[in-house]
């Protein structure tokens, strides 16, 4: 693996630009943004036919069947109006066989056939096709089939509720989905309700009853399995596809984000979109990919990053093994291995999320073995961060092999993406387990705008720009960064072959400059900076949403106008790091109501008559403000990543004079941050 730091020159460079501000791209590649990966791939399907043409019978894609589903019940405490109760509840673990594999020139022609069954149900170019299930094989065959015939693909995160899964099916007007057996039931209870739909596709064994029940709603409803449609389109010519081939501005997927704000808004990806994505990784890290390299994929192809990073390796020749996360270690699945260790990848990717569970879970298991192993492993870690010769190999033989183990013991390469991956937990890992690179991007960038490369590891940056977009920095000048100061900072705005044109009938988000300007950037509302070494690193905000460690956005300011409402709440103000799982707060008081409730719930060791600020270090009354504030959020709704994890309580007013809120009483988000600053490290350093 080339390791050398100058393998990129420069890294990042300016290159000419006829508008205002630096425009930069990746420096090997400056004359030029990238469009696609190889000579004649334009387009999703010629993805597809070029990895059957040039890797033929070799193992493609893989997956596990379900052997059996074994149920046990287990005893859970939980606390019911203050007092410790024991509930039993049935817990599902599964057995699952060996992976089985389809090879590439398999992949296409079930591709092809799946293509041809959807034209005999007459679904048209203009048609759009919803993809609403796990990801698995059958996830990618279907999206390859509809995008073979320029029939659009939207997607839906299969943890979509009734109502989301509605919107994602009446607002493109669906004429049909796919969908697993096991999320029937919940599309039985909405399809009435999404007229659209004439064609329900599914795999996995339902119930009979079920199927007849949708059939049932309406009289042009068909609904058939993904081998019944295969064996309908394999007998017609292959011909018919001729004139479904679809061109590079056309529209192949319809990407719905996480809707945190109000109802889920639609990236609309072009094929030139995708396959610039595509040719943009693979100049970037083509050089590390190897066809005998080995891929699991258990993140959900709804997601962008999930969707390019496939197709991308797909495309080299690597092979993939679809897992679920319910059955990625050992500890979920019975008489058989967890998805990790059975497949052996040599490539992972993850969100923050997993990767900070997967560190957690070694310290645990480390933590356990008593206090000489966990001498040992410390002293290991600081040797291998230090880079000490013969040491460092000793302790990668010996101490970090049994780490390795657990995730098959072949890693040598991953990418956290999705949101910011904290530089602990990527030191960490990158010490304990493989080399843990970063990323960042968009779903409106096809989930690329930098990739941090092996040749430049380091902790802190998002890496180099990404070569099928360029980037310039636009000032912010109400928090001080300036996109031709030293160093350069300012908001990140991305243009190039890869960045969506717009969203999905929402010609007030497209006409909107401060999202698409005029000369064709758009706006990320993330400030960056560069760096020395041509990389950039993310280092604040400018919008009020903020990515939390799963890569779900939450509102801060939609956060505090209903946490306001609590009674223990005079002003607040909701922080979010985008390495944390949830959001704190920090808080002024309402006096008069918590010495109030103080009184009347008598806790032991407070002094209610004690001044404000003292109670506010207490941390029982912190306990108590937090309790009383989630109890709103909960009431309201929240989801669990909206849920407060602590809060630092103020005595002090927030003034004009202070600066930590303007004349006009508005909270200075960035102020407060850093004015409480030590307060939120003590916070989410215990989280």
């Amino acid at each position: 693996m080339p390791t050398h730091r100058n393998y990129f020159g420069r890294g990042s460079v300016v290159v000419p630009s006829d508008g205002e501000g630096a425009v930069r791209r990746l420096a090997i590649t400056a004359d030029k943004l990238v469009t696609r990966p190889f000579e004649g791939v334009s387009v999703i399907p010629d993805v597809i036919s070029y990895a059957a043409r040039t890797h033929g019978s070799r193992e493609a894609l893989g997956w596990r069947n379900i052997v059996k589903i074994h149920e046990e019940e287990k005893e859970v405490k939980k606390m019911v109006g203050g007092e410790e109760v024991t509930e039993k509840k049935t817990w599902k673990y599964f057995e699952l066989s060996d992976f089985e594999y389809i090879s590439f020139l398999e992949v296409q022609e079930r591709v092809l056939e799946l293509a041809r069954g959807l034209l005999h149900h007459e679904i048209k170019k203009e048609d759009v096709f919803n993809l609403y299930a796990q990801t698995s094989v059958n996830w990618q065959l279907m999206s390859h089939a509809c995008t073979t015939i320029s029939t659009p693909v939207a997607t839906a995160y299969d943890t979509l509720g009734e109502s989301g899964l509605t919107h994602s099916l009446n607002e493109p007007n669906c004429v049909g989905l796919f969908t697993n057996a096991d999320l029937l039931p919940t599309l039985a209870r909405v399809i009435k309700n999404t007229p659209s739909v004439r064609l329900v596709v599914y795999d996995g064994e339902p119930q009979s009853a079920l199927l007849e029940e949708i059939r049932a709603v309406r009289e042009n409803l068909v609904i058939v399995s993904v081998d019944e449609l295969r064996e309908t389109g394999r007998a017609l010519s292959l011909d018919i596809l001729e004139d479904r081939r679809p061109k590079p501005d056309d529209v192949a997927l319809i990407m719905y984000t996480s809707g945190s704000t109000g109802a889920p808004k639609g990236v609309v990806l072009t094929h030139g979109n995708v396959v610039a994505s595509v040719g943009g990784i693979y100049q970037l890290l083509g050089h590390h990919l190897r066809s005998d390299d080995a891929f699991l994929a258990y993140l959900p192809l709804a997601h962008i990053l999930e969707y390019v990073v496939e197709a991308t390796l797909f495309a080299t020749g690597m092979k993939t093994g679809y897992g679920r996360v319910k059955t990625l270690t050992d500890a979920s699945v019975r008489n058989c291995k967890g998805d990790i260790v059975a497949f052996r990848p040599t490539i992972l990717v993850g969100v923050p999320q997993v990767w900070e569970t997967i560190r957690k879970g070694i310290l645990a298991k480390v933590n356990a073995g008593g206090t000489l192993r966990k001498s040992v492993f410390n002293g290991a870690v600081a040797v291998k961060k230090a880079s000490v010769p013969v040491l460092s190999q000793v302790a990668d033989t010996v101490v970090f092999s049994s780490v390795r183990a657990a995730t098959g013991g072949r890693l040598r390469l991953a990418l956290s993406g999705g949101a910011a991956l904290s530089k602990e937990t990527q030191e960490f890992l990158s010490v304990a387990l493989v080399t843990m690179l970063q990323g960042y991007g968009m779903t409106e960038s096809c989930a690329m705008c930098a990739v941090l490369p092996p040749e430049l590891m380091q902790y802190g940056s998002v890496g180099l720009p990404v070569p099928c977009i360029e980037i310039k920095l636009m000032d912010v000048a109400e928090a001080g960064y300036k996109a031709n100061g030293d160093p350069p900072q300012g908001e990140v705005c991305i243009r190039g072959p890869a960045v969506t044109k717009g969203y999905y009938k929402r010609p007030d988000l497209n006409e909107d400059e401060t999202i698409f300007t005029k000369d064709g950037w758009l706006r990320t509302g993330d400030v960056g900076q560069w760096n020395p070494d041509g990389t950039l690193s993310l280092i604040d905000r400018i919008k009020n949403l903020v990515k939390l460690q799963g890569g779900e956005y939450i509102a801060l300011e939609r956060l505090e106008a209903t946490y306001k409402s609590c009674n223990l709440v005079s002003n607040i103000c909701v922080h979010a790091s985008p390495d944390a799982k949830q959001p704190i707060a920090i808080i002024i008081p309402h006096e008069v109501n918590l010495r109030h409730v103080l009184e009347a719930k008598s806790l032991p060791g407070i002094d209610t008559t004690a001044q404000l600020a003292e109670l506010c270090h207490h941390k029982a009354v912190q306990a108590l403000v937090l309790k009383e504030c989630n109890a709103v959020g909960k009431k309201n709704g929240f989801k669990p990543m909206e849920i407060l994890e602590g809060v630092i309580l103020s005595a002090e007013e927030w003034t004009p004079e202070s600066g930590l809120v303007t004349a006009a009483q508005k909270v200075q988000r960035t102020k407060v941050g850093k004015h409480f600053a030590e307060e939120i490290k003590v916070i989410y350093k215990n989280q």
